[in-house]
């Protein structure tokens, strides 16, 4: 079977937990949280690429108030669907020296790559740091990781997810919901 073919066959047998309404809703409350906790703050706030592309984009259309945008791209996947050592892409072009930093992911799994993130800030010298996701698996972190995201949107149970900035081997991001991949594809 060919690799088209194949993503096309997870798409067709995957589970939708989350349509695009359930979504909105999910980012309305988050904005809301944001709002009265960093609206004086002028934040930076960070884009974890690639995943929170999509998340990111509509929660900022959400968020009246002053702030600044830029990204930082790290990952551990590389078109697997297994983490592996965390790889640093991209670091912010923004000083965060002094500054209030939310960081937004797409998803909250075992915590590794957004406590490296978190950990990056603080010493690059953050006032603060943030944490908002679009996702919060319900799931034991990895061993050191003891935090849980300031902001979620949704939460699940720990399974394998696609759709709205996530991604299944690179496709299925553009997906209009989050779903659940069969177990037959994780």
């Amino acid at each position: 079977m060919n690799k088209i073919n194949n993503i096309q066959e997870v798409l067709a047998k995957a589970e939708c937990l989350y349509d695009l309404n359930d979504i909105g809703k999910a980012l309305d409350r988050m904005s809301g949280e944001i709002t009265q906790k960093l609206s004086d703050e002028n934040p930076l706030i960070l884009c974890v690429m690639i995943g929170a592309l999509i998340p990111m984009g509509h929660l900022l259309t959400r968020l009246n108030f002053p702030l600044e945008v830029d990204y930082i791209h790290a990952t551990r996947y590389q078109s697997t669907t297994r983490g592996g050592d965390l790889h640093w892409l991209v670091e912010p072009r923004q000083s965060l020296k002094d500054r209030t930093v939310l960081i937004i992911d797409d998803i909250m799994d075992g915590g590794l790559t957004l406590s490296a993130i978190i950990d990056y800030c603080n010493q690059e010298g953050a006032k603060s740091v943030y944490t908002g996701v679009m996702i919060n698996k319900k799931r034991t972190r990895e061993e050191g990781v003891n935090f849980e995201p300031d902001f979620s949107g949704l939460i699940t149970e720990n399974r394998y997810l696609f759709g709205f900035g996530l991604d299944y081997n690179e496709y299925l991001r553009n997906a209009p919901g989050i779903y659940a991949v069969a177990k037959e594809h994780e």
